[in-house]
C-alpha cells in the first residue's frame, strides 16, 4: 500500500483530467489569494517602503557578493532549517511540517499527472502527510502558546487556526482514505473538501505568510548588513552612551549579563 498510487483508483469513477483540473485550480486559487492578501493587507507596500527607509539609513553600502551571501544565509538558515525558533520542540514541529507539506503537495502532483509514477512518489505522500499530522497534532496539543503558556483548552479555535487545521483534516483524511481503499467515496469528498478549504481560504488563512517570512527574514539580515538595523536602536547596553538613557539609576552600572529572567522556566503559571 505504501508503495501504491493512492489516486489510480479513481480512474474507474472519474476520468484523470478531473483530478488534474483540480490541481490546477487549486493552484490559481493559491496564486489569486496570495496576491488578494498581498493587495488587501498591503503587505508589499509595507515592505518597499521599509526596505526604503532602511536603505536611506544604511551605514554602509551592501555588495553584489555580500548580498549573494546574505540570500544563501537566509535560505539556509532561516528559510531550509527555520532558524528563527528557539524552541527546539517548536523548530522540529515546524520542521516536520513544513517538509511534510512539502512532500505530500509535490507527490500528490506528481501522482495526479502521472498515473504510471514510480513508487517513490506513492511512498513520498504517505510519508508527507504522515509527517504532516505527526508534526502538526504535536504543535496543535503540547506546543501552541495559547495551550502550553495560557492554559487554554486545545479545542478552543480561533480564525488564525484555519491554516493549521485545514492543512492537518487534509493529511488526516487523506491517509484514513488511502488506507479505506480509496475510490470516489465519502472519505474523498470529505478529502476533497478539507484540500478546498486549506487552498482556498488562503486570503483568511496564515498560508501565505510562507512567502512572506523568507523577504522578511532577508530584509532582516540585509538591514543588520547594513548598519540600518531595522530602523532600530544599534547601542548595546554596556555602552556608555546607551547606559546614560536610562531613567532608573538602578541600571545605570547594570552588568550586561543579568541571569535568565523570564527564561529561568517555562510560563505554565496559569
Amino acid at each position: 500500500m505504501l508503495f501504491t498510487n493512492p489516486f489510480a483508483g479513481l480512474s474507474a469513477s472519474l476520468s484523470p483530467a478531473v483530478m488534474q483540473g483540480y490541481v490546477i485550480v487549486m493552484f490559481l486559487l493559491v496564486v489569486a489569494g496570495t496576491l488578494f492578501d498581498v493587495v488587501h493587507k498591503g503587505s508589499a507596500t509595507y515592505f518597499f517602503e521599509n526596505l526604503r527607509r532602511s536603505k536611506s539609513k544604511a551605514a554602509r553600502r551592501v555588495g553584489g557578493g555580500e548580498f549573494a551571501s546574505i540570500a544563501v544565509q537566509t535560505a539556509v538558515v532561516d528559510v531550509l532549517a527555520s532558524g528563527e525558533f528557539c524552541n527546539p520542540r517548536r523548530r522540529v514541529a515546524h520542521l516536520l511540517g513544513m517538509y511534510g507539506f512539502v512532500f505530500y503537495v509535490l507527490a500528490t502532483v506528481v501522482l495526479v499527472f502521472n498515473a504510471s509514477a514510480s513508487p517513490f512518489w506513492a511512498a513520498l505522500w504517505w510519508i508527507g502527510a504522515l509527517m504532516i499530522c505527526v508534526g502538526g497534532y504535536w504543535f496543535w496539543f503540547f506546543i501552541r502558546v495559547d495551550v502550553a503558556a495560557e492554559g487554554h483548552s486545545p479545542f478552543r479555535i480561533v480564525k488564525a487556526d484555519l491554516f493549521i487545521l485545514s492543512l492537518l483534516a487534509s493529511a488526516t483524511l487523506a491517509l484514513i482514505w488511502a488506507l479505506a481503499g480509496g475510490g470516489a467515496g465519502v472519505l474523498f469528498g470529505l478529502y476533497i473538501l478539507a484540500t478546498t478549504v486549506l487552498f482556498a481560504g488562503v486570503p483568511w488563512s496564515k498560508f501565505a505568510h510562507m512567502f512572506f517570512k523568507p523577504a522578511a527574514a532577508l530584509e532582516k539580515r540585509l538591514s543588520r548588513a547594513d548598519g540600518s538595523a531595522e530602523n532600530l536602536p544599534t547601542q548595546t547596553r554596556d555602552d556608555p552612551e546607551q547606559q546614560k538613557r536610562h531613567s532608573m539609576q538602578l541600571l545605570l552600572d547594570a552588568p550586561m549579563d543579568m541571569g535568565l529572567g523570564i527564561k529561568r522556566e517555562a510560563p505554565r503559571h496559569y
